[in-house]
């Protein structure tokens, strides 16, 4: 049987369009420094608002990374 050990961090993605737009934006910036990214999951979403209107989407996630073995 196989082992493995992930990591779990939290990244907040933000959007003027919405919140998946924020979660790609989360996970696309992540990807780009973390390597072996598996799984986001959901924590909060929330909306900055001004002007009598939203303003930006914001999504916190938790998200998984594969640690690497050397072999």
């Amino acid at each position: 049987m196989s082992e493995s050990v992930y990591r779990v961090t939290e990244v907040i993605g933000v959007s003027s369009e919405s919140w998946e737009a924020a979660a790609r934006a989360a996970v696309g910036t992540a990807g780009k420094t973390v390597r072996d990214l598996r799984i986001a999951e959901v924590l909060r979403q929330d909306l900055t608002i001004g002007e009598g209107g939203v303003v930006n989407f914001r999504i916190r996630l938790a998200i998984s990374f594969k640690y690497g073995t050397e072999e």
